[in-house]
């Protein structure tokens, strides 16, 4: 059926059956304001107004496009071999003094190679503490920081993660994750080499940490991050697995230059760039998650974790 006759008929389809819209029948044009509303630039309602006037159907696409975290969960978390809980620790010169993150321990009594998973604009959502999941099944003590405990903690929808994110004092919330990879290298479990990975604003404090870590950091692997300042690069010390969508201009217009930069100051890294994928093609929770493109990314970052960490 094409799409435009699948949204024509929307209206009588059951509420859920709009979740069932492909990547290949939503409309370039409403991802591009599906970015621009993820990255904060517009708001929610404006977003869904818009795309209703760009493309038949657009309205329809929008919603499809909206995240449905029930779908992102890929291991349960009573999983038997992984154990995971809440933990707070201090967090001197960020948001409050103090952070909490979800720690997934994989079976076992350690030490274990450590990786740190940073969340998106909006707070630690469900999508964020599966991936945390993911890396504990593969044998790494993962952590996943909330920068928004400050605050209250993800609130539970992404529309105030993201304003909320936004509100606080982008240096200290920087600081929060610094001292996150520090708490976790230095945990009792560690076996004191930590890798780091994160997702869009996720991305850009993988790029962030490797810079300031140097050569306490072992391995990073930044999804559709942007780039460090380039006078910065030479900080780095740590392998870099970066990882980049096609469709996503702004931030692989970066890349140019970080290369150079990279090159030039000798630093270890692979790029790859995901043919047809879209700005959060590996987030499983809405239409932009390429299924086939997410499983070689995650496969990537697991073998580039184990050949510099264990």
């Amino acid at each position: 059926m094409k799409a435009e006759q699948r949204i024509s008929e929307s209206s009588t389809l059951a509420p859920g059956a709009l979740q069932a819209l492909t990547q290949s029948e939503i409309d370039q044009r409403v991802f591009d304001l599906y970015d621009e509303y993820c990255h904060g630039r517009i708001d929610r309602r404006a977003f869904l107004q818009r795309a209703a006037v760009v493309a038949i159907g657009g309205l329809a696409m929008a919603q499809a496009l909206l995240p449905r975290y029930a779908r992102a969960q890929t291991i349960s978390f009573t999983d038997e071999r992984i154990k995971a809980s809440y933990v707070t620790y201090p967090s001197p010169g960020g948001s409050s003094g103090t952070m909490r993150g979800y720690l997934v321990q994989p079976k076992g009594s350690g030490p274990f190679p450590v990786v740190l998973v940073i969340h998106e604009n909006r707070g630690l959502n469900p999508y964020i503490e599966d991936v945390a999941r993911r890396a504990a099944v593969e044998g790494f003590l993962a952590l996943a920081p909330d920068g928004l405990f400050p605050v209250g903690g993800y609130p539970g929808n992404d529309d105030d993660g993201r304003t909320l994110q936004a509100g606080l004092d982008q240096g200290k919330l920087r600081t929060d994750m610094l001292n996150s990879a520090h708490y976790l290298k230095a945990h009792a479990l560690s076996s004191g080499k930590l890798g780091v990975t994160g997702f869009c604003w996720g991305g850009s404090a993988t790029n962030f940490l490797a810079v300031s870590l140097g050569a306490d950091m072992k391995a990073g692997v930044p999804f559709y991050g942007a780039a460090p300042q380039t006078a910065a690069v030479p900080s780095i010390k740590a392998p870099m697995l970066i990882q980049y969508a096609e469709n996503d201009q702004a931030i692989d217009g970066m890349w140019p230059a970080y290369e150079a930069a990279l090159k030039a100051a000798g630093v270890p890294y692979e790029m790859h760039i995901y043919p047809g994928t879209q700005h959060g093609f590996h987030n499983n929770s809405t239409p932009r998650y390429d299924e086939a493109q997410a499983k070689l990314a995650w496969e990537r970052t697991i073998a580039h974790f184990k050949k510099h960490l264990t």
